[in-house]
């Protein structure tokens, strides 16, 4: 069952963190952002949490479990959707413990752009 727009947008509104946090469809769920981190899943109206030592000892009752098929089990984050605070910290605290975002590399961007014109001034066949 994929994720409802509605559940996404009620938890981003109960965080309470503005821009800094943002939502992505992902294969028909959706993947949450805090300032660039990938943080949590929404998937199948559910919301799971990157699992980190940190965010674990904010939480009262760790429920664990795999937010799609193959996955490792993640934090499920229930009781904290109806608690703004709590529900920030973790985010916040998740965010924290992980690796920034992998900024591209020039490189890499200059090949992607390279492509990008190679195809668009290709000879028509």
């Amino acid at each position: 069952m994929a994720t409802d727009q509605h559940f996404v947008d009620y938890v981003l509104e109960q965080a309470g963190l503005g821009d800094a946090l943002a939502s992505r469809r992902m294969f028909g769920e959706f993947g949450l952002y805090l300032d660039g981190v990938f943080v949590a899943v929404a998937a199948d109206n559910m919301l799971f949490l990157k699992p980190t030592g940190a965010a674990r000892e904010l939480l009262a009752t760790v429920l664990e479990a795999p937010p799609y098929p193959g996955a490792r089990p993640w934090f499920v984050v229930d009781e904290a959707l109806d608690d703004p605070e709590l529900l920030r910290r973790l985010l916040r605290t998740t965010a924290a413990a992980l690796p920034a975002p992998k900024a591209k590399s020039a490189s890499r961007a200059a090949s992607a752009a390279g492509a990008t014109s190679r195809r668009a001034t290709r000879p028509r066949q």
